[in-house]
């Protein structure tokens, strides 16, 4: 299994200056490159499905070859496995304390 570093998620409770709404998801979001160090900034809305513990935890994002394997790995699965997108797969879970992101693209 590899995993290959994208972002550090931190959650808001303010916009920021060109923050993307994301209708189906109902949360806002960042370009990672408009940033240094590929920060992703989120604002959840209400109606968000994502869990209010996203809302307050950080994360760290990494693109995995295989998601499953991941998630079996985890301490506990906070969210997900989900669709993205045609091919793409995520999860948000814990592993020794930590919030990660887990990115699947079979694209």
């Amino acid at each position: 299994m590899t995993a290959t570093y994208m972002h550090i998620g931190i959650p808001i409770t303010e916009r920021k200056p060109g923050m993307v709404y994301n209708e189906a998801m109902k949360f806002w979001v960042s370009n990672v490159d408009d940033y240094d160090y590929k920060i992703e900034y989120l604002k959840f809305e209400e109606g968000t499905p994502f869990p209010e513990e996203l809302h307050r935890r950080w994360h760290v994002a990494y693109a995995v070859d295989d998601l499953d394997g991941y998630v079996a790995d985890a301490d506990r699965v906070i969210c997900g496995p989900m669709d993205a997108g045609p091919g793409v797969r995520l999860a948000f879970v814990e592993k020794d304390g930590a919030v990660i992101e887990l990115y699947e693209d079979k694209n």
